[in-house]
């Protein structure tokens, strides 16, 4: 298995002149950290779960992947960032039920927006040469 390189949420910077959205990881134990662009729809889920505990009236998308999750018996887990390449980050969604871990695919945005729902948020683990390459 690839070693993990532990990560935070350290910002989300949201331009809509520009129409970008980026949000920055930053290594837990340093100061090094990296952007992954990211669309609207999960800077503006991501920045509210950050800033406020207050839910929306009806449930959005993230919301509805923690209640499938949870109705299947498992938990929610971790965000990890297992690889970039052209440009494209890949991650997944680490669930854990009856000891067993189950790895789902997803956009690094979409595992983040999950992992900000908790409170403290869930661990965010980028692979190691994923980290080394990008990390300035």
């Amino acid at each position: 298995m690839t070693e993990l390189v532990p990560m935070q949420l350290a910002r989300i910077v949201m331009n809509d002149l520009m129409n970008q959205y980026v949000i920055f990881l930053k290594e837990t134990d340093g100061e090094r950290q990296f952007p992954i662009v990211i669309g609207f729809f999960e800077a503006t889920n991501i920045n509210l779960r950050v800033t406020s505990m207050e839910r929306p009236d009806r449930p959005l998308t993230h919301d509805l992947i923690l209640g499938v999750t949870q109705s299947l018996g498992a938990s929610v887990d971790s965000v990890v960032i297992t690889e970039f390449h052209d440009e494209v980050f890949l991650a997944v969604l680490r669930l854990k039920r009856d000891g067993e871990t189950i790895d789902v695919d997803a956009r690094p945005s979409d595992a983040i927006a999950v992992a900000a729902s908790f409170q403290p948020m869930l661990p965010i683990w980028v692979a190691k040469p994923v980290f080394e390459e990008l990390a300035k």
